[in-house]
């Protein structure tokens, strides 16, 4: 990996988000529009929000940020821009680190500004530390742009990139533990649950809402997030190819 290719890289994809407004509002309002929708729906019972909006705050940006880098990536595989950009200096890793590090600034602003409207807009109360919330938020939506730089190895056409979306985040939804307690799932489900990251972002999120002094179980759950980043990453760059199919 060459550090100038890789930050060239997301310097040419920031520009391409800036360009896009829909992109840009799909990332940054989508979330925060859900949020509130959350909190109006439960403005009665206000601590129903606060138990899971927390939860929500980190499944939001992992849904979007796995649609959006999909989709993103797939067009340049079929565009034909990925097969040029592979026959210069440019390598896969290069490639790769340079999508995930501009999509991961995309999640910082995004988690910032979910994470404030969530608490300061929508009355969000959480025991925990702000700050830790806000870096679940970020690596939860780095995992969605991590997932999404996969999955579009394995689809053709954007319709096919959006469909996959059932596929890797209906299941980890489903089983993360914000609909059904993991502990009370059957004992398959449940081994299956504690191999999904998404799991691991619910988890911490939980925690925070729950405990003032949350940094050591978070942290546990934060190393299994950053671990699924890498290895989707690296198996992302595995699909990668000099021609396209």
């Amino acid at each position: 990996m060459n550090l100038r290719l890789t930050l060239l890289t997301a310097g040419r994809v920031l520009r391409q988000i800036r360009g896009d407004h829909r992109t840009v509002a799909l990332m940054i309002v989508v979330p925060c529009v859900l949020i509130g929708l959350l909190a109006w729906i439960f403005n009665a019972t206000p601590f129903v929000f606060d138990h899971i909006g927390p939860a929500l705050l980190g499944v939001f940006p992992f849904v979007v940020m796995f649609i959006v880098t999909s989709v993103a990536t797939l067009r340049e595989r079929t565009s034909g821009t990925l097969e040029r950009l592979l026959t210069t200096r440019i390598g896969k890793g290069d490639f790769m680190a340079g999508y995930a590090l501009a999509f991961g600034f995309m999640a910082v602003v995004q988690a910032l500004v979910a994470t404030g409207f969530a608490v300061w807009v929508c009355g969000l109360d959480v025991a925990g530390p702000i700050w830790l919330l806000v870096v679940v938020a970020v690596a939860d939506a780095v995992l969605g742009t991590a997932l999404g730089l996969l999955a579009s190895g394995f689809a053709r056409t954007e319709f096919q990139a959006v469909q996959f979306m059932p596929a890797f985040v209906l299941p980890q939804f489903l089983l993360c533990g914000l609909l059904v307690a993991r502990d009370a799932l059957p004992d398959v489900l449940r081994w299956v649950s504690d191999a999904l990251p998404l799991s691991y972002a619910v988890d911490a999120m939980k925690t925070i809402t729950a405990t003032s002094d949350a940094l050591g179980d978070v942290g546990k759950d934060l190393v299994v997030i950053v671990g699924w980043i890498a290895l989707a990453l690296v198996l992302g760059s595995l699909t990668l190819r000099r021609r396209t199919p």
